[in-house]
């Protein structure tokens, strides 16, 4: 996969599950959601979702079912069983036999666990006095739940014929890489596919990472991914050939802009759309390799003059989110500026943002809109809600 236009032809999507009914006024913020959705409501957006993808000729993989399958090889089992138990937050005694209990469930339970969590409360009964389970409050989480599970598109990233495996940042979606690293070693349409960065390394996330043409990244740096993270996946798509150049962009630490892909994403092969307040302010730190091993780095300069010279093209298109900063501001906030391409000039939006949709459509670009009113309740798009895993080049 070389950029994110090309016609995508299978992609990994999570669809609203258990995890988000553990979702309460008490918790929430913690687990990154501004709202506790309705998850049946959540459930029917996402099927539609789905539904859009597959008319327009794309598989849809849902990561539910491609981690039940992966957990039939006991080697991921076992993986997911050590993903699952924290001795430090239950103690040894408590951990063991919860380890012990959920070495013998089968693929589908032990699946719901990693993705639902489990409360002190739901833990296997065990035998004589535990601190632990005395002193926490029956429903108080022995295995964290994840609901941020539903945004595929932060956890993992295809680069090439490579999965980059993210680092997360914020401690609720830490887990959420230990599902995709068994997900991609033990699946068997998976099995062959090499890595392009590790959980374990210094922290990126799905959703700073673009592939703005063949040869050429942008990696945002801001709240989740940091400095060091974006240095070392250039150096590691430069050591495998993935890339030419990398464009390093910084932007703000804030719950509104998060990764890269809350500010801008591609609609065309030369076209973006664009959070008005950072068409001029955001800038670039432009990254080659050395051909010793080494990088260079250049900058900063202007992001779209960095994109445009690295993709080899005059300028890129700017499509913007609304000129009145009001309605700007808006529908920034409500991903307006968060589009999955599914071609060329065909992308998929959140149909509250008509004013960002009417400016889509009014520069040629097709726009294929479902509602997101429940989806969106944890702050993310069509892109944050979808990792490809297939396009065609474009």
């Amino acid at each position: 996969m070389d950029s994110e236009v090309g016609p995508l032809r299978a992609v990994l999507l999570h669809r609203p599950g258990n995890e988000l009914k553990r979702l309460t006024p008490r918790n929430n913020d913690k687990l990154l959601f501004d709202s506790i959705p309705w998850v049946s409501r959540a459930q029917q957006e996402h099927d539609a979702f789905a539904d859009v993808l597959r008319g327009r000729g794309v598989e849809v993989l849902l990561l539910a079912d491609v981690l039940r399958t992966a957990l039939e090889d006991q080697r991921a089992h076992a993986a997911g069983v050590h993903a699952a138990v924290d001795d430090r937050r239950l103690g040894n005694d408590l951990a063991d036999s919860l380890r012990s209990h959920l070495t013998s469930v089968d693929a589908p339970a032990l699946a719901e666990v990693l993705m639902a969590g489990m409360t002190f409360e739901e833990l296997p009964s065990a035998e004589g006095a535990s601190l632990v389970r005395m002193m926490h409050n029956p429903r108080d989480f022995a295995v964290d739940p994840l609901p941020n599970l539903l945004f595929t598109r932060d956890s993992s990233a295809w680069i090439g014929d490579r999965v980059a495996i993210s680092s997360l940042t914020m401690p609720a979606r830490r887990r959420e890489t230990a599902l995709l690293d068994l997900i991609y070693a033990y699946h068997p349409r998976f099995r062959h596919a090499a890595r392009a960065y590790g959980a374990h390394s210094a922290p990126i996330e799905g959703g700073d990472v673009m592939l703005l043409a063949p040869g050429v990244v942008a990696i945002g740096v801001g709240e989740r991914t940091t400095p060091a993270g974006a240095e070392s996946l250039a150096r590691s798509v430069f050591a495998d050939g993935l890339a030419h150049t990398v464009v390093a962009v910084p932007i703000e630490q804030s719950r509104a802009t998060m990764h890269l892909d809350t500010v801008c994403t591609m609609v065309d092969v030369d076209a973006v759309v664009m959070y008005p307040l950072a068409r001029d302010s955001l800038t670039a730190f432009t990254i080659k390799p050395t051909g010793d091993g080494g990088v260079k780095v250049a900058g900063p300069t202007p992001f779209l003059e960095a994109a445009a010279e690295a993709m080899e093209i005059d300028r890129l298109r700017v499509i913007d989110t609304g000129l009145d900063p009001v309605t700007a501001e808006r529908e920034q906030w409500d991903d307006g500026n968060n589009t999955l391409a599914l071609a060329p000039g065909v992308v998929v939006g959140y149909e509250r943002n008509a004013e960002t949709n009417e400016r889509l459509a009014a520069a040629g670009i097709e726009v294929l809109p479902i509602t997101g009113s429940e989806l969106g309740s944890g702050r993310g798009g069509p892109r944050c809600l979808s990792c490809p895993v297939r396009r065609d080049p474009r």
